[in-house]
């Protein structure tokens, strides 16, 4: 592997790892699902063209202006042109960070992010200057548990992508605060844009178990959710937003690294018992690495509003274990 390949992003604080399309191999820790059984069927692309699908952006609050237009016209348009309903989240005091959100078939917002991103290279705003001229750049949200459906096996999947629509992709190797988000960019102009988000959105429709129980991304400041859990967040899936009979117990299957285990069980198991008392759910944690990724899997049942608790307790366990890890280096470097 050249050394071109294995270049981290630095463009931004989540370390992203753009993936070549050469064939070059990708690294261990993504890894495509293995068929499921249960999963919905899609014999042919008109079959996906009709699936329903909920899709999120990551956007600047200058980005998100030119999208919504003077006096909403322009996700007006957007949406009357392809049946879709989108919306853009209020802004938040200090937070330059807003949420595209795009429900509909898998045609229709397809089109919409195509829409979205001609939109944005005919007026570009001012963070777009480093971009080739007749490109733009769009932050998909995914969540972390459907990342190995749309990287493939080594890399593959999306590898095939870039070549087949001609975009540049990078993914975040990081989940976003509290949430177990990721961030997939997408760059390259409108048509191709399209090309790549309906190519994303069929591993997406096709994996959509995995995505039950993601936490959203919430854009907010730095000092949020330093007081612990706020409450059951959103879940998302695909058809939009599958919900089971209140009170219906459900089985979560998250992957943890397998360096990271340690932190969340704690001395003598004390953090997951606390995590476990709190949040109400029953977690289980498998004896050995569930693939050659060396991650361990963690098995969460309990309703909807417990499996919600425990996740955000697990992840904000991370988020807590990598800043003191960071600390620690940077005291090591000093």
């Amino acid at each position: 592997m050249t050394d071109a390949e294995q270049q981290y992003e630095s463009s931004n604080p989540l370390y992203e790892k753009s993936y070549p399309s050469n064939g070059a191999a990708e690294p261990a820790g993504e890894s495509e699902p293995q068929p499921d059984a249960q999963q919905p069927q899609f014999p042919n692309d008109e079959a996906f063209a009709a699936a329903q699908l909920t899709l999120r952006a990551l956007v600047s609050s200058k980005e998100a202006g030119v999208i919504i237009g003077k006096q909403g016209k322009n996700v007006a348009d957007l949406r009357e042109a392809t049946g879709v309903k989108a919306g853009v989240s209020k802004p938040v005091p200090g937070v330059h960070d807003r949420v595209l959100s795009v429900t509909g078939t898998l045609e229709g917002v397809a089109k919409a992010y195509s829409m979205a991103a001609q939109t944005l290279i005919d007026s570009p705003p001012p963070s777009a200057s480093s971009l080739a001229s007749g490109t733009t750049s769009i932050r998909l949200l995914i969540s972390h548990n459907q990342m190995g459906t749309i990287i493939g096996r080594q890399g593959l999947k999306i590898k095939a992508i870039q070549d087949e629509c001609s975009v540049r992709m990078v993914a975040s190797k990081e989940m976003l605060p509290n949430s177990t988000e990721r961030i997939v960019e997408v760059q390259g102009g409108a048509e191709s844009i399209r090309l790549a988000v309906w190519e994303i959105g069929k591993c997406l429709v096709e994996d959509w178990q995995r995505a039950t129980g993601t936490i959203l991304y919430n854009p907010q400041p730095k000092e949020f959710g330093s007081g612990g859990y706020s409450g059951p967040r959103a879940r998302t899936g695909n058809p939009a937003d599958f919900e089971s009979p209140d009170g219906a117990d459900q089985t979560q299957n998250i992957a943890i690294p397998a360096d990271m285990v340690g932190c969340i069980i704690g001395r003598g198991g004390a953090k997951i018992q606390e995590i476990r008392r709190v949040s109400g759910a029953r977690i289980s944690i498998a004896k050995q690495p569930h693939d050659e990724s060396g991650e361990r899997m963690f098995t969460i049942r309990g309703t909807s509003d417990e499996n919600e608790r425990a996740l955000f307790m697990l992840y904000e366990q991370l988020e807590h274990e990598k800043v003191r890890r960071q600390m620690e280096d940077q005291e090591q470097d000093e």
